[in-house]
C-alpha cells in the first residue's frame, strides 16, 4: 500500500493510466488526462481531510443502466443492465479504530459512524450514514469482519440520474470492507445483497437487487433473479460501435427527493397481487391465473396494480429476448424490444412521472423528443426507478449531433451524456489493473 504521496507522484507519471484506459474504456488520451487529474485531486483533498502521509487506497464502483426489466426485480423478476464508465471513487486509509468517517464531494458534513453500534438507528434512515452502518453490519453477519477507515469519496454518477448513484455508493463501501478487512472473500454478487440489505433495512428504501449487481459485477449482464438469495448472472459481449450505435443518457433534470413513495408503490401494488394468489412475490404467480381471475383482482387490488402486474410478466420476457438478440448480434430485434419496454413502462407501470406532480412530466418530454428524432433509426426508453430524472437513447452516428442538440435545447447544455458500457465492476485501482 502507498502513502498519498507516493501515490500521487505514481498517477502523475502515468503508471496508472493503462488501468484507466481499462476502467473507463477510452482510448482518447484527453480522458486519461481527465481522470488522472481527477484521481490526483481526490488523493490531495484526502491529505487535507485526514493527514498526509497516510497508506492510502483507492476503490471505484461504476454507475448503471438499466437496459431492460424495468421494475421487476423486487419480485425475483429478470433484467438486464450495464455499468457504465460513470463511477464513485473513495481514496481510503483504515484508522485502527471502529469509527468510519467519510467525507463525499458535494456534501457539507461527513459521515462518522460508531460500528461499535450496529442496529439501526431511526435519525440516519435516509442518510448515507445508514447505508455505511447498514453494510458493516451485514457483513458482521456473514461472518466478516469491519473496522475503521476514514475516506474521501467524488462521483461523477450524477444524483437523481437514474444511473445508480445511491448503490454505487453503497458497493463502494462494500467493496472497502471486503478488501481492506476481508481479503475480498465475499464475491461481487455477495457485495450487491450486503448494499440491498443496507438500503432495505437501515436506509428504509424498498430496492430490488438490480442496481447493486450491476455495479457490482460490472460489464453488460442479464440476471435472473427467481431465487433472490442466489440470482443467476450472465455476462454478455456487448459492442454498440460495431453496429454505429451510441448510448446516450439525458438527465432531464427533475428531482427525486420526494418520490419514495412513488417508487414503494410499485413494489407494494406487485406484491398485492401477487398476494391474492397466495404468493409473496409476482415470480410465483402464473400469469394464466392472473388474467382468468381478472374481474376479482382487479376489484381487491385496483385497476393499476393489475396494469402493474402485466407489466411484470412482459417485462422479464422482454429481458430475455433483450439477451437473445445481443447473443445474435441482431440489434435491429433489440432496438424494437427497448422501445416495448419504454412503452410498457410508461403505459403499464406509470412510472414516467408522478401523478402527485402532473406539471412536472421531463421524462416523457425527453422521450417525446427522442421519438422525433429517432424513429426509424434508434432506440429510447426511460430507464431506473422512473417518475424523473434520466432517459436512456440508443442512438445512430449519423444522428448523434442532431439528438444531442435536441436534448439540450429542452435540458439545458451538458445534460446529454455519451457513454460506453464498462467491464469492471467494483474494483481496488492499482497499476495491475
Amino acid at each position: 500500500m502507498l502513502k498519498t504521496q507516493e501515490l500521487i507522484e505514481k498517477i502523475h507519471a502515468g503508471s496508472y493510466d493503462s488501468a484507466f484506459r481499462a476502467l473507463y474504456s477510452c482510448a482518447d488520451q484527453a480522458e486519461v488526462d481527465r481522470q488522472r487529474a481527477r484521481y490526483i485531486k481526490a488523493v490531495q483533498r484526502f491529505e487535507e481531510l485526514y493527514g498526509a502521509g497516510r497508506e492510502v487506497a483507492i476503490y471505484s464502483a461504476p454507475g448503471r443502466t438499466e437496459i431492460g426489466g424495468n421494475h421487476v426485480d423486487h419480485n425475483n423478476g429478470i433484467v438486464m443492465a450495464a455499468a457504465v464508465n460513470l463511477d464513485i471513487i473513495a481514496v481510503v486509509s483504515r484508522n485502527d479504530s471502529e469509527i468510519v468517517r467519510v467525507k463525499s464531494h458535494g456534501f457539507r458534513d461527513a459521515d462518522v459512524v460508531d460500528l461499535s453500534k450496529d442496529g439501526v438507528v431511526e435519525r440516519e434512515k435516509g442518510r448515507s450514514s445508514s447505508l455505511i452502518r447498514g453494510v458493516a453490519a451485514r457483513i458482521r453477519q456473514l461472518g466478516g469482519k469491519a473496522a475503521g477507515f476514514d475516506a474521501y469519496t467524488t462521483s461523477d454518477v450524477l444524483r437523481g440520474s437514474g444511473l445508480s448513484s445511491s448503490a454505487a455508493f453503497e458497493v463502494v463501501i462494500g467493496a472497502v470492507f471486503n478488501g481492506e478487512f476481508n481479503d475480498f472473500r465475499f464475491t461481487p454478487v455477495e457485495i450487491a445483497q450486503i448494499g440491498q440489505y443496507a438500503e432495505n433495512v437501515y436506509f428504509g428504501k424498498p430496492s430490488g437487487l438490480l442496481d447493486q449487481t450491476a455495479s457490482s459485477v460490472g460489464s453488460a449482464i442479464t440476471i435472473d433473479f427467481k431465487d433472490p438469495t442466489a440470482p443467476v448472472v450472465e455476462e454478455l459481449s456487448f459492442n454498440l460501435a460495431k453496429h454505429g450505435l451510441f448510448l446516450c443518457i439525458t438527465d432531464t433534470k427533475g428531482s427525486h427527493a420526494d418520490l419514495t413513495d412513488d417508487y414503494a408503490a410499485i413494489r407494494a401494488e406487485m406484491e398485492q397481487v401477487a398476494a391474492f394468489f397466495g404468493k409473496k412475490v409476482l415470480r410465483e404467480v402464473d400469469e394464466a391465473d392472473l388474467f382468468a381471475s381478472l374481474a376479482q383482482v382487479r376489484e381487491k387490488t385496483g385497476d393499476r396494480a393489475v396494469l402493474r402486474a402485466i407489466h411484470f410478466f412482459e417485462e422479464c420476457r422482454r429481458a430475455v429476448a433483450l439477451r437473445e438478440a445481443v447473443r445474435q448480434d441482431d440489434m435491429e430485434s433489440f432496438k424494437k424490444l427497448i422501445i416495448a419496454g419504454g412503452h410498457s413502462s410508461f403505459e403499464y407501470n406509470q412510472n414516467a412521472y408522478s401523478i402527485r406532480h402532473p406539471q412536472e412530466q421531463g421524462v416523457p418530454l425527453g422521450l417525446a423528443l427522442s421519438q422525433k428524432v429517432l424513429e426509424g433509426a434508434g432506440a429510447w426508453r426511460l430507464q431506473g426507478g422512473g417518475f424523473a430524472g434520466t432517459i436512456q437513447a440508443f442512438v445512430p452516428a449519423d444522428r448523434l449531433e442532431q439528438y444531442i442538440g435536441a436534448m439540450e435545447s429542452a435540458f439545458g447544455k451538458g445534460s446529454c451524456y455519451v457513454l460506453n458500457v464498462r467491464n469492471f465492476g467494483a474494483v481496488q485501482v492499482n497499476e495491475k489493473l
